[in-house]
Protein backbone atom coordinates (compact mmCIF):
# COMPACT_ATOMS: atom_id res chain seq x y z
CA UNK A 1 0.00 0.00 0.00
CA UNK A 2 1.48 3.33 -1.04
CA UNK A 3 0.84 6.76 0.36
CA UNK A 4 0.95 10.07 -1.41
CA UNK A 5 0.16 13.46 0.10
CA UNK A 6 -1.98 14.19 -2.96
CA UNK A 7 -3.66 10.84 -3.41
CA UNK A 8 -3.60 9.39 0.10
CA UNK A 9 -3.43 5.62 0.45
CA UNK A 10 -3.88 4.05 -2.96
CA UNK A 11 -3.44 0.28 -2.63
CA UNK A 12 -2.47 0.47 -6.27
CA UNK A 13 -6.10 1.25 -7.18
CA UNK A 14 -7.59 4.32 -8.78
CA UNK A 15 -8.69 6.88 -6.20
CA UNK A 16 -12.25 8.08 -5.81
CA UNK A 17 -11.33 11.51 -7.17
CA UNK A 18 -9.80 9.94 -10.27
CA UNK A 19 -12.91 7.81 -10.80
CA UNK A 20 -15.10 10.88 -10.41
CA UNK A 21 -13.00 12.86 -12.90
CA UNK A 22 -13.18 9.96 -15.36
CA UNK A 23 -16.96 9.74 -14.92
CA UNK A 24 -17.33 13.49 -15.48
CA UNK A 25 -15.28 13.19 -18.66
CA UNK A 26 -17.49 10.35 -19.90
CA UNK A 27 -20.62 12.37 -19.11
CA UNK A 28 -19.23 15.35 -21.03
CA UNK A 29 -18.45 13.10 -24.00
CA UNK A 30 -21.97 11.66 -23.89
CA UNK A 31 -23.48 15.15 -23.77
CA UNK A 32 -21.42 16.17 -26.81
CA UNK A 33 -22.53 13.05 -28.67
CA UNK A 34 -26.16 13.68 -27.73
CA UNK A 35 -25.95 17.29 -28.91
CA UNK A 36 -24.44 16.18 -32.23
CA UNK A 37 -27.12 13.49 -32.65
CA UNK A 38 -29.86 16.00 -31.84
CA UNK A 39 -28.51 18.47 -34.39
CA UNK A 40 -28.38 15.72 -37.01
CA UNK A 41 -32.03 14.78 -36.46
CA UNK A 42 -33.10 18.43 -36.33
CA UNK A 43 -31.56 18.97 -39.78
CA UNK A 44 -33.54 16.08 -41.29
CA UNK A 45 -36.92 16.38 -42.95
CA UNK A 46 -39.83 13.99 -42.52
CA UNK A 47 -42.74 13.61 -44.89
CA UNK A 48 -46.10 11.94 -44.39
CA UNK A 49 -48.77 11.44 -46.99
CA UNK A 50 -52.41 10.53 -46.29
CA UNK A 51 -55.58 10.05 -48.28
CA UNK A 52 -53.80 8.16 -51.04
CA UNK A 53 -51.38 11.04 -51.48
CA UNK A 54 -54.06 13.74 -51.47
CA UNK A 55 -52.40 15.56 -48.57
CA UNK A 56 -48.72 15.61 -47.73
CA UNK A 57 -46.99 17.28 -44.78
CA UNK A 58 -43.27 17.94 -44.45
CA UNK A 59 -41.66 18.77 -41.09
CA UNK A 60 -38.12 19.01 -39.79
CA UNK A 61 -36.53 17.38 -36.77
CA UNK A 62 -37.25 20.51 -34.74
CA UNK A 63 -40.92 19.59 -35.23
CA UNK A 64 -41.59 22.64 -37.37
CA UNK A 65 -44.05 22.31 -40.25
CA UNK A 66 -42.19 23.17 -43.46
CA UNK A 67 -44.92 22.54 -46.01
CA UNK A 68 -48.39 21.15 -46.55
CA UNK A 69 -49.29 20.05 -50.06
CA UNK A 70 -52.92 19.48 -51.03
CA UNK A 71 -53.84 18.00 -54.39
CA UNK A 72 -56.72 19.79 -56.11
CA UNK A 73 -58.87 16.65 -56.16
CA UNK A 74 -58.78 16.62 -52.34
CA UNK A 75 -60.57 19.95 -52.20
CA UNK A 76 -64.31 19.34 -52.02
CA UNK A 77 -66.29 22.41 -50.95
CA UNK A 78 -69.03 20.05 -49.78
CA UNK A 79 -66.66 18.18 -47.42
CA UNK A 80 -64.21 20.64 -45.89
CA UNK A 81 -64.10 18.61 -42.67
CA UNK A 82 -62.52 15.66 -44.49
CA UNK A 83 -59.78 17.90 -45.88
CA UNK A 84 -59.14 19.33 -42.43
CA UNK A 85 -58.87 15.82 -40.99
CA UNK A 86 -56.43 14.81 -43.73
CA UNK A 87 -54.22 17.82 -43.03
CA UNK A 88 -54.20 17.12 -39.30
CA UNK A 89 -53.42 13.44 -39.91
CA UNK A 90 -50.57 14.19 -42.29
CA UNK A 91 -49.00 16.76 -39.97
CA UNK A 92 -49.35 14.51 -36.92
CA UNK A 93 -47.79 11.56 -38.73
CA UNK A 94 -44.84 13.62 -39.94
CA UNK A 95 -44.33 14.98 -36.40
CA UNK A 96 -44.49 11.45 -35.01
CA UNK A 97 -41.79 10.37 -37.45
CA UNK A 98 -39.58 13.27 -36.33
CA UNK A 99 -40.16 12.41 -32.67
CA UNK A 100 -39.40 8.74 -33.26
CA UNK A 101 -36.18 9.63 -35.07
CA UNK A 102 -35.07 11.83 -32.16
CA UNK A 103 -35.97 9.16 -29.60
CA UNK A 104 -34.16 6.44 -31.56
CA UNK A 105 -31.11 8.65 -31.93
CA UNK A 106 -30.96 9.34 -28.19
CA UNK A 107 -31.65 5.71 -27.28
CA UNK A 108 -28.76 4.57 -29.45
CA UNK A 109 -26.45 6.76 -27.35
CA UNK A 110 -27.89 6.03 -23.93
CA UNK A 111 -28.81 2.39 -24.42
CA UNK A 112 -32.40 3.21 -23.50
CA UNK A 113 -31.38 4.68 -20.14
CA UNK A 114 -33.97 7.21 -18.95
CA UNK A 115 -31.82 10.30 -18.48
CA UNK A 116 -34.87 12.46 -17.80
CA UNK A 117 -34.72 11.29 -14.20
CA UNK A 118 -31.32 12.99 -13.97
CA UNK A 119 -32.51 16.20 -15.59
CA UNK A 120 -30.69 15.50 -18.88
Amino acid sequence: MGYSARRGFTNGKVSGAARQAEMQQKIAQMQEAMTAAQETVEAQEFTASVGGGAVEARVNGKKEVLAVTIKPEAVDPEDVEMLQDLVVSAVNEALRQAGDAMENSMNSLTGGLNLGAFGL
